[in-house]
């Protein structure tokens, strides 16, 4: 008799998916974390064009695993794959959802309860969650997306669990709680997660992840203008300069000033953030979330506060306006919402000046490599300061000649200086004001300027009145909007139109000298513009 062939063994299949994020410049990708467990050999590969960081993760999660006393399914053959393929993933925001797809593959929880979350968060050899980069971004694109808005899911029984929320570490999840209508939970360990998702097993218990909230971190340290540290009232004489710093907050115009070494151009920069209006709940979630790309991430303290940028003069092209692979955001999109101020302006470099040419125009950059492109958001107000010539004293006065500090520089050499600035990017800079040194009588006087506060309530009126009218500042408007909100009386439309023709301007030029005068006239409450404004407004266009 022929001996009977044994009974074919049928392979244990487990199989689970995690749903979590990738980053790829602000935008944050859905990212599906299959994890497949089968018999065989034990293996633990990882596949979905992970990079170094990613790959990583097996030996966290395997020790993790082990150390938070979930064990680790060593006979096992571990398969993860993270989809879609074609999309770069980096950091070790996936160590959390692959170590819970390990386990609800294996068994340990309800893989169908992973369902209604979203995971990212770095784990540690002994399980606990380190923050991730980019965590606000995270927010945003789950809030873009549609996620539901949050169910109250504690109380709920599994299957009435139809909100998905987005579970972070600790560190992270308080400032991605300030997106509206986005159910956020925290953690601090592995450990923590597995439990509040086994017990959700039981009917009678409720998933107990804390929910993270705005107010929980930072949001008592909401910093107000502090108008006793860098106030407009340090500032002696420079009428001109003054004026046209509260020009620039009023419309959200760029300012180029030009003056001798000493006059004040560097704190006439530093006192416009305290003039600007507040940010709007919009402007300062985008300012976080690009804040959070960075390697320092976001500071809670610096919630709805306007970012001051002063990147140095020998800042490359790709410190500026971003760049590396992957994309990285430079000085310009970090400066979002705020004030980027160049100090030295010649000194930089052309490259580095020539690449925020159409930044100015369009309020964001978008970054092209070989394999990824990124668009940051760039809507920054630039404010820049520079020397007449190479030795700073060209037009210093009779009083700074006599004391030795005349301009000794050819007229080649400054020729040569000034032309370190491009027409083009001149151009597209709307307010020029000359800082000429003050007197040191003046200087020695004990009255004080104008604080900021009477200068701030000026352009929050002025602001106000922009945002009613059109929903933009004066700065943002473009085209039919501009036509239609930029309205000048007859007398100022011949004196532009005169101005114009004289000095040869182009569209670009007649445009933005509109929108100054546009400027000028909600800062007197104007819904014409005069010919008077129309005059200061060329006053602060001619070359410095």
């Amino acid at each position: 008799m022929l001996p009977t062939s044994p009974v074919a063994q049928t392979p244990t299949i487990s199989f689970a998916v995690v749903a979590s994020r990738s980053l790829d410049g602000m935008n944050a990708p859905a990212v599906r974390v299959e994890v497949h467990l089968a018999n065989g050999l034990p293996s633990f590969t990882l596949v979905g064009l992970a990079d170094t960081e990613v790959k990583e993760a097996r030996e966290r999660v395997r020790s993790a695993l082990a150390n938070s006393g979930l064990g680790f399914p060593t006979n096992k053959r571990i398969t993860v794959n993270l989809a879609p393929a074609d999309l770069p993933k980096e950091s070790g925001r996936f160590d959390l959802p692959i170590a819970l797809g390990i386990l609800a593959a294996d068994g340990v929880i309800d893989a169908r309860l992973l369902e209604h979350f979203e995971f990212a968060g770095e784990l540690s050899l002994a399980g606990e969650l380190r923050p991730v980069r980019g965590a606000l971004a995270l927010a945003l694109a789950m809030q873009r997306d549609g996620a539901p808005k949050p169910n109250a899911m504690e109380g709920k029984k599994p299957p009435g669990c139809v909100a998905r929320a987005l579970v972070l570490p600790e560190a992270n999840a308080c400032d991605a709680a300030r997106v509206p209508g986005l159910d956020v939970r925290r953690a601090t360990h592995l450990s923590e997660v597995v439990a509040a998702l086994r017990r959700c097993e039981d009917e009678a218990e409720r998933v107990d992840l804390p929910r993270a909230r705005a107010d929980e971190v930072g949001a008592h340290f909401q910093i107000k203008q502090d108008f006793s540290l860098l106030d407009m009232a340090d500032i002696r004489g420079q009428a001109a300069a003054r004026h046209a710093l509260e020009i620039a907050a009023a419309g959200g115009h760029s300012l180029l000033m030009s003056g001798p070494p000493g006059s004040g151009k560097s704190m006439l920069a530093q006192r416009l953030i305290g003039i600007l209006p507040p940010m709007t709940d919009d402007e300062a979630l985008a300012s976080a979330a690009v804040a959070s790309l960075a390697p320092s991430g976001f500071e809670p303290q610096r919630w709805m506060v306007r970012p001051l940028r002063s990147p140095h003069h020998s800042a490359s092209a790709v410190a500026l306006v971003g760049g590396g692979s992957p994309p990285k955001p430079g000085e310009i999109s970090r400066a979002h919402g705020g004030v980027l101020f160049l100090d030295e302006l010649p000194e930089f470099s052309r490259h580095a000046l020539e690449a925020l040419r159409e930044p100015l125009e369009t309020g964001r950059i978008t970054i092209s490599r070989a394999a990824r492109q990124a668009t940051f958001p760039a809507r920054f107000q630039l404010v820049a300061a520079m020397n007449p010539c190479p030795c700073g004293w060209l037009g210093a006065g009779s009083a700074l000649a006599a004391a030795g500090k005349a301009c000794r520089c050819t007229p080649d050499m400054v020729a040569r200086y000034q032309s370190r600035l491009s027409g083009p990017l001149i151009d597209r800079i709307d307010l020029h004001v000359a800082v000429p040194a003050v007197r040191a009588a003046e200087l020695m006087s004990s009255a004080s300027g104008e604080p900021s506060s009477a200068v701030a309530e000026r352009v929050g009126m002025a602001r106000a009145r922009q945002i009613k009218r059109q929903g933009c500042c004066n700065a943002a408007l473009e085209g039919a909007a501009l036509d239609a909100h930029a309205v000048l009386d007859a007398e100022a439309q011949a004196l532009l139109l005169r101005a114009a023709e004289r000095l040869g301007w182009t569209g670009r030029s007649l445009r933005r000298v509109t929108k100054v005068a546009r400027t000028l006239a909600d800062l007197d409450a104007q819904d014409l513009i005069a010919a008077t404004h129309v005059a200061q407004a060329l006053q602060y266009r001619q070359s410095v």
